[in-house]
């Protein structure tokens, strides 16, 4: 008897660790390969070479690229956090001038699905005005990280600005 419960204590011990760390990491923003390294050498561009860490073209997602940025948004039709994931997005690109939204049916483009390791709905990329992934989060994100991805869409977009101008 004083093994089953033991062994029943030790369960509950790993779910509750394995949920608090879910909770700790869901709809987080973090940090792409795009950013942690140098960013693309000139004349290297999203979708040129098919790699998911350079990031995506408009024809990509169907329309074209926001300025600033772009918060793209992969759902599915069943997926209650894709809708409350739709209105934050809609709403920091309704406020923020240069910034677009767009949802992608994950059912329906498995092939980016595929091309991007989406695992769940919804995921959230969001991207540099080049088309560059900057940041992305599974699971829904709050408004804030979303606008503090954004500004850090804005400062790589000046870094690639400012390499281009010399």
């Amino acid at each position: 008897m004083t093994a089953g419960v033991v062994a029943l204590l030790a369960a509950l011990a790993v779910a509750v660790i394995g949920g608090v760390v879910w909770q700790r990491t869901n709809g987080r923003m973090r940090a792409t390969e795009a950013v942690v390294h140098q960013p693309m050498a000139a004349g290297e561009g999203p979708g040129r070479s098919g790699t998911a860490a350079q990031g995506l073209t408009g024809e990509d997602v169907g329309r074209p690229l926001g300025d600033r940025a772009t918060l793209v948004q992969f759902s599915s039709a069943f997926c209650a956090p894709c809708r409350a994931t739709r209105r934050i997005l809609a709403d920091v690109a309704g406020m923020t001038q240069g910034v677009a939204h767009v949802e992608i049916d994950a059912e329906s483009r498995l092939d980016l699905v595929r091309q991007l390791n989406v695992l769940r709905t919804p995921t959230v990329l969001v991207l540099a005005g080049d088309g560059t992934i900057v940041r992305r989060a599974s699971g829904q994100p709050s408004k804030p990280d979303v606008i503090a991805a954004i500004g850090v869409a804005a400062d790589y977009n000046s870094h690639i600005y400012d390499r281009d101008t010399r």
